[in-house]
């Protein structure tokens, strides 16, 4: 046990050390709304083959926005302007001229049969050829292309380990592309080695990048089959690793040139910014009075870990290089909060063992609380990742960029409750001081709610078909709300206006935007632009509207002009909004399956459908109050989904645990003991969320408002389902289900809840037994 204390003591101030070197030597990228950034004008052009119309512009907008993701970039702002031009805002970026170097290259890739060597000065002798030099200098004569960038499915740089022979780039072709590839090469493979037609050109925007040699193994007119083939030519790392991001990001429909690039200043002025961190400080200073107070010394401890925790997220979110954004940052504040909830699950079970030992042997009740928690942690923690994951994987912009920070809060509020907050509660409690006054532990006691609990004993569970029909008629309210009012879609999604002063003296963007609310324009986002211009982007304007926007920044600046005006498009196009769905249905189908394969088919459904209630009454009451539907909501409904499903596993967890104690028992009350027991849990991770929350939405200001207000409902509604939707659900489902109850190992707390029931010697609907 001293052994094992000392690796965990050992490990956590290794972690610390190395988030404190992190936080220190890594400067964080700062958002667009918080600091600015650099923005990049781009135009399409027509090429021989496709005219640069709109519905070009938005593929290539689309193009372009993997390209950005490729590069490193998070949170990106990317929007169509008018017909043919496309705004690209890019945070944090160190070297502006990297990016518009990759946005500005049309990649338009394609695979020519060489047809010998070529003089100097000689040029095309029929359409469709061409005369370039390769790499050496060496001028080739090339036949018409034969394949394109179309073909292209995946691109990837790898180094020969086992030759040395340096670095190459990995091509997959799809469709059509196989047969041309195959004819192409099987054509070269007909001249002999040394012949320069031996050689295939691979050509970028004009400039032989490679010139390859067909491998003399290759048959004459058969070629290179099954799809896949590599590009070899002396690449460095770098080389071939922009080249891989160029054919991987896809190939532009229309060719782009820059015509402007310039620093954008933040969307959001200081006084917002100054207003949501004092939010946050105060939230989360009462989140740690609230668990110190209910926990005591072992709360003091599990702040002192929360604080940890802080550090370990902040130094990971820098180390790798992540885009912090107000809203991201709110939810980070926001995860402290909840990673109360692992401390709160352990100090609960702690409570529920020293109970059942009589109230003896401090050390051992906290040991088993940790043992005992771990797996209700492990679920719930498990079920996040793999949506966060997914999130990663499937979708792009700033849904990817949620599933990044959403995978290190995880991770981290993991770290901070089973190691930081086990080994410094381990060594309090087997100080002499704190074994002759268990009170002052917070987890000799069995808490008021419990106490409270334990007098009423209510049978919830009996009225399951009532809860049901309760939430049923809450989703038909909300849903109601879609259907009657419909959803107010925020300028990301609907695309708006673009309207570019310049005025005779600067204009503060923070008065400004305070003017342009008084005058009715609350959602416009005002930006210092250029040398002293100021841009407002707000939703669609009639002239009207316009003109009396353009008449509030003319008080504010004196004689104004009009540099540009513009209608945008969406910043979260139609691409974006369905890869996200994607990644959210792929995700819900993984936990789905986890949970079946961890507890049972019929509790996986319940979590599930309990999540998507939560879901519909957020969106509907969203709908029903007119809030706008953005970017912050959608960070806030993901937070939302990873919160319900998170709560639904800690309930079915001990349910879990008490039917293997309690087999012959019926199921709605083994379901209905478990509820009661989690209870506390819920109440106080609820309430140290809604501590932080209530900060953010009373004194964050006008831009986390909604996030915050939209964040409290989904809490409460979770906290709701959690207990009177998926625990309903899976009792009605179990009683049409022909499985045997499962058969887990039983554990010592399983034999403790089984003994001793809520915590205070009584089992429930047996009021009148005593210990």
């Amino acid at each position: 046990m001293k052994r094992a204390t000392l690796v965990r003591a050992l490990l956590a101030l290794a972690v610390i050390a190395l988030s404190v070197y992190a936080a220190v030597t890594s400067s964080p990228r700062l958002g667009l709304d918080l600091r600015g950034g650099t923005q990049i004008v781009l135009e399409t052009r027509d090429s021989p083959t496709t005219e640069a119309d709109r519905e070009a512009t938005d593929r290539t907008l689309e193009v372009l926005r993997r390209r950005v993701d490729a590069l490193g970039v998070a949170e990106p702002g990317i929007a169509r302007s008018g017909d043919n031009r496309i705004i690209v805002e890019l945070p944090g970026l160190q070297d502006p001229r990297e990016a518009a170097d990759v946005l500005g290259r049309t990649a338009q890739l394609t695979f020519h049969p060489v047809l010998g060597a070529a003089a100097e000065g000689e040029e095309a002798e029929e359409e469709g050829e061409r005369v370039l030099p390769d790499a050496s200098g060496r001028l080739l004569r090339l036949g018409p292309a034969e394949l394109t960038g179309e073909g292209v499915e995946d691109a990837e740089a790898a180094i020969d380990q086992q030759t040395g022979g340096g670095w190459y780039v990995t091509v997959d072709l799809r469709g059509g592309g196989e047969d041309a590839w195959a004819e192409l090469t099987g054509q070269a493979a007909c001249s002999p080695p040394g012949d320069p037609r031996r050689r295939v050109a691979i050509v970028l925007d004009e400039e032989i990048i490679s010139a390859p040699q067909v491998d003399p193994s290759v048959a004459c007119e058969r070629g290179i089959t099954g799809g896949s083939t590599q590009i070899t030519g002396g690449f460095s790392q770098e080389e071939a690793k922009e080249l891989a991001l160029l054919i991987d990001g896809g190939a532009l429909p229309v060719p782009v040139e820059i015509i402007e690039q310039r620093t954008v200043g933040p969307t959001l002025g200081e006084e917002a910014i100054e207003a949501s961190a004092r939010a946050a400080v105060i939230g989360t200073a009462l989140t740690a009075l609230f668990i110190i107070a209910v926990y005591r010394l072992l709360g003091a401890l599990a702040a002192v870990a929360l604080a940890c925790y802080g550090l370990i997220s902040y130094a990971a979110l820098t180390a790798l290089g992540a885009t912090l954004t107000l809203p991201g940052l709110a939810g980070f504040v926001l995860a402290i909060g909840m990673a109360v909830d692992a401390n709160v699950l352990v100090f609960e079970r702690a409570r529920e063992e020293y109970a059942a030992r009589g109230g003896r042997n401090l050390f051992r009740a906290l040991t088993e609380g940790f043992r005992n928690a771990f797996s209700a942690i492990a679920d719930s923690n498990v079920t996040t990742l793999l949506a966060a994951g997914l999130l990663f994987f499937f979708a792009s912009g700033p849904v990817r960029g949620f599933g990044v920070t959403l995978s290190i809060g995880v991770l981290a509020s993991m770290v901070s409750a089973l190691l930081i907050t086990r080994v410094l509660t381990e060594f309090a409690v087997s100080r002499g001081a704190v074994r002759r006054r268990p009170g002052l532990t917070g987890i000799a006691g069995v808490g008021r709610v419990r106490e409270w609990i334990n007098r009423r004993e209510p049978d919830l569970m009996r009225r399951r078909r009532r809860w049901l029909a309760v939430s049923l008629a809450a989703v038909v309210l909300a849903g109601s709300g879609i259907v009657a009012r419909g959803l107010d879609f925020g300028v990301e999604f609907t695309g708006g206006r673009l309207i570019e002063y310049s005025t005779a003296t600067p204009v503060d963007p923070e008065q400004a935007r305070s003017a342009l609310a008084e005058a009715g324009f609350p959602r416009a986002v005002v930006q210092t632009s250029g040398e002293g211009d100021l841009s407002v982007r707000t939703e669609e304007l009639s002239n009207d509207e316009a003109a009396e926007v353009a008449e509030t920044i003319e008080e504010l600046g004196g004689e104004t002009e009009k540099v540009r005006d513009e209608l945008i498009g969406p910043s979260l196009g139609d691409e974006l909004r369905r890869g996200a769905l994607i990644a959210l249905g792929v995700a819900l189908a993984a936990q789905m399956l986890y949970l079946a394969v961890r507890f049972r088919w019929t509790f996986s459904v319940g979590a599930v459908l309990a999540m998507v209630h939560d879901v519909l009454i957020l969106i509907g009451i969203f709908a029903w109050l007119g809030k706008p539907i953005d970017g912050v909501f959608l960070a806030a409904l993901l937070t939302v989904i990873g919160y319900s499903v998170n709560d639904s596993v800690v309930v079915f967890d001990r349910v879990r645990e008490l039917w293997a104690a309690r087999r012959e028992e019926p199921f709605a009350g083994i379901a209905n003991s478990a509820i009661l027991q989690t209870v506390p849990r819920t109440v106080n991770t609820g309430m140290g969320a809604l501590f932080i929350l209530t900060a953010l939405a009373l004194l964050g200001g006008d831009t986390l408002t909604d996030f915050a207000l939209a964040l409290l409902i989904g809490i409460v509604v979770g906290t709701w389902s959690s207990m009177f939707t998926a625990t309903p659900l899976a009792i009605e489902l179990e009683a049409r289900s022909s499985a045997p109850p499962p058969r887990p190992a039983r554990s010592r707390s399983a034999a403790a809840a089984d003994r001793f029931g809520t915590g205070d010697g009584r089992r429930p609907g047996d009021s009148g037994a005593q210990v």
